[in-house]
């Protein structure tokens, strides 16, 4: 496996995006030109290769609500496997562009690929996909360090240290302790994990007391109308990522899942392939189809032998019978003013403690904003005219009632029109809630500290952790037009 390419970009808060470092590596180049043939396309400058991640990645042209090669519906996102659509003189598609991202910056590399352009290999036949993401896994925990805090202050010298770092172990872009090409890409049987052997891109050993870190994140969505005509539509996708540090030969472990006595059964059930046994019955329930109320309720457990790198131990979806913020927003034309009136509640089943909690309220289609005469009864309201937006941060607790409340009248009588959407005309509006909730998920669904078990005699330090995050999670205008799904929201 060789990489063609890498960049590392800088991109924290969405401002001053660049990239912060690149290597290109001729000879891997020159042999990527020879299979090629006539179907070559180069790696292009530094700026063109920034522009269109970032439009791939949706991370250009925010301020846009349509980009063609961002939204258009014939466009399917294949992250983090991406292609680069390259114009000009050598134009062609730049595929497979591995990135990820972590914090404040994104790691991409193109791997060279042994095999013809044309059929185009599936992703999971290609060697040097797992490989290239491996390569890249390594290098974001050099920059940002290991622990459950991104250690964004030691990037900068990390990154000085990172071409002779890339000397040692990506000589001449080939990454070091690798295995060989024509091997299978997926065992046919699990590799224990004391045959791992640690990648020279790793930072080193794990030295001190072992870890081994659970994180449970689910993110709920939302569509809330306010109208009886139209359904109201939530649903939960939920994911337990793990992190094993252990000095030496990686133990077995079984992480155990649980849900409270009345939760509903976990649906969807995807696990990493890591995963050495499982009983059939996890498997079974599907969203998709009507529940019998005989689904499998638990315990889920999961017994693995861990990878070197942090991974995604499974994922699910959850049946909750309300989502966790109920919303009603009434938006009504008055002469060259706007009446806004919102009522947001948030449900008893929830914490109230929030990491942080805001209400965005854009609108469309108009002049830019005059007077803004809007009174809320909890938190602090930012008003941006340039953009039309009106921020309700809510902070980190609702009120003792749960509930909040904002009135109030916008006229819109700027020198300059606001911002365009073609499908926010007239009195289609809608908010958009940004929330997190440490320490609780919608499900109930929990890791238990103490039913993590680890078969090592290391006596590892256990670390579990749980959060509640928002993700599209609209409420839309009751007074004007909005768009309806006719089935079920899709993950």
């Amino acid at each position: 496996m060789s990489v063609r390419a890498l960049w590392i970009i800088s991109h924290e808060k969405g401002e001053n995006v660049s990239i912060r470092f690149s290597r290109r590596f001729a000879t891997v180049e020159h042999r990527a030109k020879s299979l090629a043939g006539s179907s070559y396309v180069a790696v292009p400058e530094e700026s063109t290769v920034l522009r269109l991640l970032l439009t791939e990645l949706g991370l250009s042209d925010v301020d846009k609500a349509y980009v063609a090669l961002r939204d258009d519906c014939i466009h399917r996102q294949r992250s983090p496997a991406l292609e680069l659509r390259v114009d000009g003189p050598g134009k062609g598609i730049l595929w497979p562009v591995l990135a990820i991202s972590n914090g404040p910056i994104i790691l991409a590399c193109l791997p060279l690929v042994d095999a013809p352009a044309e059929p185009r290999p599936p992703l999971a036949s290609l060697l040097s996909v797992s490989q290239g993401l491996t390569l890249l896994a390594g290098l974001q925990t050099f920059l940002l360090g290991c622990g459950a805090k991104l250690d964004t202050e030691g990037m900068g010298s990390r990154l000085a240290m990172l071409p002779s770092v890339l000397l040692q172990v990506c000589p001449l872009g080939t990454p070091l302790d690798v295995p060989l090409l024509g091997g299978p890409a997926t065992p046919t049987v699990p590799i224990p994990a004391g045959n791992q052997k640690q990648p020279a891109w790793k930072t080193g050993l794990h030295r001190g007391r072992a870890l081994v870190n659970v994180a449970l994140m689910e993110t709920v969505r939302s569509m809330q109308y306010g109208n009886q005509s139209r359904q109201d539509l939530w649903d939960v996708f939920g994911t337990v990522t793990c992190k094993c540090e252990v000095e030496g030969v990686l133990p077995n472990v079984t992480v155990t899942l649980t849900l409270p006595p009345n939760g509903s059964p976990l649906q969807d059930i995807l696990v990493h392939p890591c995963v050495t046994s499982l009983d059939s019955s996890i498997l079974t329930a599907s969203s998709v189809e009507n529940c019998d109320g005989s689904a499998f309720s638990g315990p889920y457990k999961f017994p693995f032998s861990p990878p070197l790198e942090p991974f995604r131990l499974c994922s699910y979806t959850s049946q909750v019978p309300v989502p966790p913020i109920l919303g009603s927003y009434q938006l009504k034309e008055e002469e060259n003013q706007l009446r806004v009136s919102v009522a947001l509640k948030l449900h008893e089943s929830v914490k109230n403690s929030f990491e942080y909690c805001e209400a965005h309220l854009p609108f469309f289609n108009r002049d830019q904003m005059g007077v803004v005469d809007v009174k809320v009864s909890s938190g602090q309201l930012e008003v941006s005219k340039e953009k039309n937006l009106l921020v309700w941060g809510l902070g980190q607790k609702f009120p003792k009632s749960r509930e909040v409340t904002m009135e109030g009248k916008i006229s819109f009588s700027g020198p300059t029109p606001g911002p365009t959407d073609p499908l926010c005309t007239d009195c289609t509006a809608y908010i958009k809630l940004y929330f997190k909730v440490p320490d609780m998920t919608l499900s109930g669904c929990c890791v238990d500290q103490h039913s993590v078990q680890v078969y090592s005699s290391a006596k590892p330090r256990i670390v579990t952790s749980r959060e509640l995050l928002s993700k599209e999670y609209y409420i839309w205008n009751s007074t004007g037009s909005a768009p309806v799904s006719s089935g079920q929201m899709m993950l």
